[in-house]
């Protein structure tokens, strides 16, 4: 079952899909269906081209990014605990001069605003990995740079995709009589993560963090690019496991 996700969620990937196309066509090529084979082949390059445009491929994420507002710390309101989400790089926890605002786009960044701005008392960072090198004690490290004391700071170490992020948090939660959580993901992985982990029961404030947008020039928007490629193929797949989720399953 786990080989089967992670085959279709590879499949999300627009160049990974249209490699299979590619090869279903070879095979009926090599069938004597050519007609058949000729409409895979162009199908299956039109997917990925379609995608690799940079401007497709903001389109796609700003229609899930769009679902939730982004508001400033002061107009949210309190809860009993702040979540963050492991996901994005912390290269910059062991740079010097590092400040908040130079972070616009990190997630442990605004989950640290959030707790200097009195929105809640505790943070639960989530993230699994090897034992003593989960991504949360990574993650804590980055809390503790930016002054939120180790009092405040919840780990939750054991899960591996969204679907247990939401369900070990949700088990932090209780143990610590949390009810309600200012849930801090990006904006594209906001809608998914947040049903997700309305489903554990837990009242959920959304608060979704941005990445970084499109230049303005002709080229930044209308010139194929891997980089596009990747950023439609992470919100091709954000819409695969609603879907999945919306007729009952489960995704990563």
């Amino acid at each position: 079952m786990d080989l089967l996700r992670e085959t279709l969620v590879a499949l999300t990937y627009p160049l990974a899909l249209t490699l299979v196309v590619l090869l279903v066509a070879a095979l009926a090529y090599a069938l004597k269906w050519r007609r058949s084979a000729l409409v895979l082949a162009i199908a299956g390059v039109a997917w990925s081209g379609v995608w690799s445009v940079p401007n497709n491929a903001e389109w796609l994420r700003e229609s899930l990014e769009q679902r939730h507002a982004i508001d400033s710390e002061a107009s949210l309101p309190t809860a009993d605990a702040i979540v963050v989400l492991g996901g994005g790089g912390y290269t910059w926890i062991s740079r010097p001069g590092v400040t908040l605002d130079n972070l616009k786009y990190s997630r442990l960044a605004a989950g640290a605003r959030l707790y200097r701005a009195g929105r809640a008392p505790r943070v639960i960072l989530s993230g699994g990995g090897e034992s003593g090198h989960s991504e949360a004690r990574n993650m804590a490290r980055g809390m503790r740079k930016f002054g939120v004391p180790e009092s405040a700071l919840l780990l939750e170490e054991r899960s591996r995709d969204t679907s247990t992020n939401a369900r070990y948090t949700a088990e932090v939660a209780r143990q610590h009589d949390i009810h309600r959580i200012l849930l801090v993901t990006s904006g594209v992985h906001m809608p998914r993560a947040s049903l997700l982990f309305r489903r554990t029961g837990v009242e959920v404030v959304e608060v979704p963090v941005p990445e970084p947008t499109l230049g303005g020039d002709w080229a930044d928007r209308w010139l194929p690019s891997p980089r596009a490629l990747w950023r439609s193929g992470r919100a091709l797949k954000e819409y695969a496991g609603l879907i999945a989720l919306c007729v009952g399953g489960k995704t990563a």
